[in-house]
């Protein structure tokens, strides 16, 4: 079974997206499936989006959320309590890293830890330089206006 898809076809219009192919093909993305913790991907603006985690029984401390270029890593682990003496240990606090790779300009606008909830915020900005613009239409001769010296002015 062929995993891999070709996109050439695509590479005859487009530019740019040589990125987006190359992380399509890249094997090393398809992880082992790992469904713990869970977490929801939400998309609550048009370029607002929030991850919420479950994370029942970690603490502020207990998580590490760092952002690289276009890579949102959690990492979760928990000491083990010595003192104590388990009867049943239904609540999962084992060590976790998730990665989460991001489109460009998406950033972590902030995080927050509430009722076993670990909520994520991104927002995607759009440099102004990337925005779209108008472009004019000229004859294609740059206007030169010829340099002038001014001389000495009379005064009336």
């Amino acid at each position: 079974m062929r995993t891999e898809f070709d996109f050439a076809p695509l590479y005859r219009s487009s530019i740019g997206f040589d990125r987006v192919f190359s992380l399509l093909n890249n094997p090393q993305r398809l992880q082992a499936v790992d469904s713990w913790p869970p977490y929801d991907i939400l998309k609550v603006g048009d370029n607002e989006y929030r991850i919420v985690m479950a994370v029942a029984g970690f603490e502020d401390g207990d998580l590490d959320i760092t952002q690289e270029r276009n890579l949102l890593l959690v990492k979760g682990g928990k000491a083990d309590d010595a003192k104590a003496e388990y009867l049943h240990r239904g609540i999962a606090t084992r060590g976790f890293e998730r990665r989460f790779e991001l489109a460009d300009h998406v950033s972590v606008e902030n995080a927050s830890l509430k009722n076993g909830l670990l909520h994520i915020d991104l927002k995607r900005e759009i440099p102004g330089a990337m925005k779209p613009r108008k472009i004019a239409i000229g004859d294609g001769a740059q206007i030169q206006v010829p340099l002038q010296i001014e001389g000495e002015k009379q005064v009336a």
